[in-house]
């Protein structure tokens, strides 16, 4: 597993990092604002130097100067000055010169060292000399001072002004040279000294501030998740692991919605167990409720294994553990036979209890010898309709067969259409009139009518829940695939028959849920001499 950071070491790296920002940034922005007020001050010395020197100079001389080069007590009188002032101010360089287009005419030069510029002399300019020179040399001068590094000259600030004659035009400019070094080591010394200072009160100000994060912040922090631990180890026991921040803020608050969250938590798992206990106990009980529900369908197949007149399957698949969907068969008498298929109103235990009800008393009444299954179905129908107050009701398909002759009689209220296959032939749904499902109102008279199987005929009866069948995008599968499927072997065994008709409704559903109960039964009738 991946080491990772504490909380302090992050908040200490966090300071550390910001530290070393401030540092820059501070030392960035002051040397900034060294730079901007020395360049300033070198600037305001600088011009004042120059325009003296310029309202000191005879402009009218300048031009006399530069065409003859001859020197005259008044030349040697400014050169004088200008040396003075070069040495009394501590100047580099002092000088006047005619600005021409690529290079520069000396008029005077200051300097007292053997490379000292004679009068007349030519020389390029340095870096950005000749745009300094074309904004000083005019009537309105902009002054502006220029810091170059010069091979020869060295690190210096320039500044020029204009020497204009008695027409008041600019002749010569008198430019300053003054050296840098000096402020370059100054602003490095004063760099390092108040680095040193941002440092140590930095420092300062990282020891106070992790102390009041570690004491306010980290340290409840830390207590809330060791706290947490602890709930989380022993969240089934009865030990209460209660938080005590006292910092006044957000935390003290989360604190206290903690311990509230913990409480509330343990009830919820006290009422979680009893509701679970509660819930497994229902569940045990469904479970064997849908098991006395499958063993009160007949689920033995063959049923009646001396009996080759025909042959019977179904099945039963609820949604739930247990289901409102039933069917029956059973002989009457040696030669006739009851077949069932039914539907209860809803689902779950109160669909369920409605059918053990409902086809308990279809089966009585048929089986006390009554041959006509609308009467079967009227007797039930009074029965079920007492006391019914959840208003349930059932929808029922109930077929009476002669087996000796293949005729029969059939009753169906509300329920869905049968669907018959002639032997060689395919099946077809049979559609009729139904009647109103039973248990709806008292008093109901059901329809029914006459019908005959012969020798290779077959019945297949289903509930609701097989055509209604639903896929992931909410398409039925409808009586058209059901007939698809049933047709796709015909002359298939019933239970062959219902296995081709659930897997195909199963292919189309998918992994979509099961909506509805699904109930199936198949029937071939093969003549009083048996199976041919």
């Amino acid at each position: 597993m991946k080491k990772r950071l504490t909380l302090t070491a992050k908040a200490l790296l966090a300071m550390v990092a910001l530290s070393v920002l401030m540092i820059l940034f501070t030392c960035a922005g002051i040397a900034m604002r060294y730079y901007n007020e020395t360049k300033a001050y070198y600037s305001r010395s600088a011009f004042a130097y120059t325009r003296t020197a310029a309202e000191f100079i005879d402009g009218d001389t300048i031009a006399r100067y530069y065409e003859t080069g001859e020197k005259d007590d008044y030349y040697y009188n400014v050169l004088n000055y200008l040396r003075a002032a070069q040495k009394e101010s501590n100047l580099k360089y002092y000088y006047v010169f005619v600005p021409l287009e690529d290079e520069v005419v000396y008029i005077w030069d200051a300097d007292n060292s053997g490379d000292a510029c004679e009068l007349g002399y030519h020389e390029q300019y340095m870096a950005n000399g000749k745009e300094n020179a074309a904004q000083s040399f005019r009537k309105d001068p902009i002054e502006e001072i220029t810091i170059n590094s010069d091979a020869t000259y060295g690190y210096i600030a320039s500044a020029c002004s204009p020497v204009f004659d008695s027409a008041g035009e600019p002749v010569a400019l008198v430019a300053v040279d003054m050296a840098m070094e000096g402020f370059i080591q100054a602003l490095v010394s004063f760099m390092a000294a108040a680095a040193q200072t941002i440092l140590v009160v930095i420092f300062v100000a990282i020891l106070l501030l992790y102390y009041f994060m570690r004491r306010y912040m980290i340290k409840p922090i830390e207590i809330l998740n060791s706290s947490a631990k602890k709930m989380v180890e022993h969240l089934e026991a009865d030990e209460y692991t209660k938080i005590d921040i006292r910092t006044g803020d957000e935390l003290q608050e989360l604190a206290g919605s903690f311990n509230q969250m913990n409480g509330e938590l343990r009830d919820y798992i006290r009422k979680l167990t009893v509701v679970t206990a509660e819930k497994e106990r229902i569940g045990a009980e469904l479970n064997v409720a849908a098991q006395i529900q499958a063993d009160m369908l007949p689920s033995i197949f063959p049923p009646f294994p001396d009996r080759n007149e025909f042959d019977i399957y179904a099945t039963m698949d609820p949604a739930k553990e247990v289901g409102g969907d039933f069917y029956d068969f059973f002989l009457i008498d040696d030669d006739h036979i009851a077949l069932v298929m039914a539907d209860v109103s809803g689902k779950g235990v109160p669909a369920s209890l409605f059918m053990v009800i409902a086809k308990t008393l279809i089966k009585n009444h048929a089986q006390l010898g009554e041959y006509s299954p609308a009467k079967v179905l009227m007797q039930a129908n009074e029965q079920l309709c007492e006391g019914n107050e959840a208003e349930l009701f059932v929808t029922v398909w109930l077929a009476i067969l002669e087996i000796s002759t293949g005729k029969g009689r059939a009753a169906n209220a509300g329920h869905e259409h049968p669907a018959l296959r002639r032997r060689g032939g395919k099946y077809e749904l049979i559609e009729y009139r139904h009647s109103p499902a039973v248990a709806t109102m008292e008093g109901i008279r059901f329809r029914e009518h006459d019908f005959e199987l012969h020798p290779g005929d077959s019945v297949f009866v289903y509930t609701d829940g097989v055509p209604e069948a639903t896929d992931a995008h909410n398409e039925l599968y409808g009586t058209e695939r059901m007939l698809e499927a049933l047709n796709l072997d015909p002359e298939a065994s019933p239970k062959n028959i219902l296995e081709n008709v659930k897997n195909s409704v199963d292919k189309f559903v998918g992994d979509a849920p099961q909506f509805d109960d699904l109930t199936m039964l198949g029937f071939t009738y093969f003549g009083a001499g048996g199976e041919n």
